[in-house]
């Protein structure tokens, strides 16, 4: 089997690590060019909680040449235009290309590729680019009993989402879920709470919970996050570490203080990182706001329901990639004091 990574940043070059380093060749796919010479001249290089190099292939998208039976996409959402009709005359009938991006981008992805060839799954580490050749992994997943969730489109047990999971095991547990979708908006609460608010306060995970605002900031994006996947029919499934999605409902003090528990127990491995949006900010790139809290927001308006924290996460990051607003903490004033029930 042919095996690529299809963007190296700081989860593609963790993931083509520990693939390669555990007897899956996967060619790495990167349009940063120092980082493919670093990695080409050095291997890829893991620190953090976990420390090793290992020699690999890498390459620019210009030198792909050939079939890949499988792909994984790791590139960020805002380049899934440019990439994915480069990738097409890449793929047979029968490649698989597995999205492993934020957010919910599996219908896009089908939209380029096929349904027929697409399976997505979520991440559930956490990492931080440190260098051309270096990506740091910065959560213990030395106890971590799941590494990915993945499943095809619609829900169905086929051999090849099997396959995809037997890949992944190279670097830790692949669970094959018959609801992939539900499962995308489980990690979705990752994704737009503490990340959306790394990227809105320029800070860590760390510093969002170690705020008391910033951290009840979380209570109200996951519970918008919530009651929007649940609009849509979907039950999600546990979150990150086994908690409970009932963990995001806030009716009262009591389960207020329960979920702000939940987030800092939750987080506790992961403090030192980084949101992969802040790290775009921090390099004046674009960033993935619009298909993670935006997704949140455009879902709450097809069903009626008010997301003014997902709505303002979107405002203050294209604010600052505007240049309009600082990669600052003080954003945090832009969450209006009136809309908090519980926490200030």
């Amino acid at each position: 089997m042919r095996v690529a990574i299809l963007g190296c940043g700081s989860m593609g070059t963790i993931l083509g690590a520990f693939l390669n380093k555990n007897g899956c060749p996967a060619e790495m796919i990167d349009n940063y060019e120092a980082h493919v010479k670093a990695l080409n001249e050095k291997g890829a290089q893991v620190v953090g909680t976990q420390q090793f190099t290992v020699p690999v292939k890498a390459i620019t998208p210009d030198q792909m040449e050939g079939i890949y039976d499988l792909v994984f996409l790791f590139t960020k959402q805002t380049a899934n235009e440019e990439v994915l009709p480069k990738l097409l005359p890449h793929l047979s009938e029968s490649s698989t290309v597995c999205t492993l991006q934020n957010g919910v981008p599996e219908p896009f992805v089908a939209k380029y590729v096929g349904q027929s060839r697409t399976v997505g799954g979520t991440v559930l580490w956490s990492a931080t680019f440190q260098e051309p050749g270096i990506s740091c992994l910065t959560q213990d997943v030395s106890n971590l009993n799941c590494f990915f969730d993945i499943g095809e489109i619609d829900g169905s047990d086929t051999p090849r989402i099997h396959q995809v999971a037997e890949v992944l095991s190279k670097m830790g547990p692949a669970v094959v879920m018959p609801d992939l979708m539900a499962a995308r908006w489980g990690k979705l609460v990752n994704n737009a709470c503490v990340s959306g608010m790394s990227a809105a306060c320029g800070t860590t995970f760390g510093g969002v919970i170690d705020d008391r605002k910033a951290r009840a900031c979380l209570a109200y994006l996951g519970h918008e996050v919530k009651i929007c996947c649940e609009a849509e029919g979907l039950v999600m499934p546990l979150l990150v570490n086994g908690f409970s999605p009932d963990s995001l409902d806030i009716k009262d003090k009591a389960q207020y203080e329960e979920n702000q528990k939940m987030w800092a127990d939750m987080y506790a491995p992961a403090r030192p990182a980084k949101a992969s949006m802040l790290q775009d900010l921090e390099k004046g790139k674009l960033t993935e706001v619009t298909m993670i809290n935006g997704y949140v927001s455009e879902v709450g308006r097809k069903h009626g329901i008010p997301t003014p924290f997902n709505d303002t996460v979107v405002k203050i990051v294209q604010g600052i990639e505007r240049g309009e607003l600082p990669l600052s903490f003080d954003n945090l004033k832009y969450f209006d004091q009136s809309w908090f029930t519980y926490g200030l």
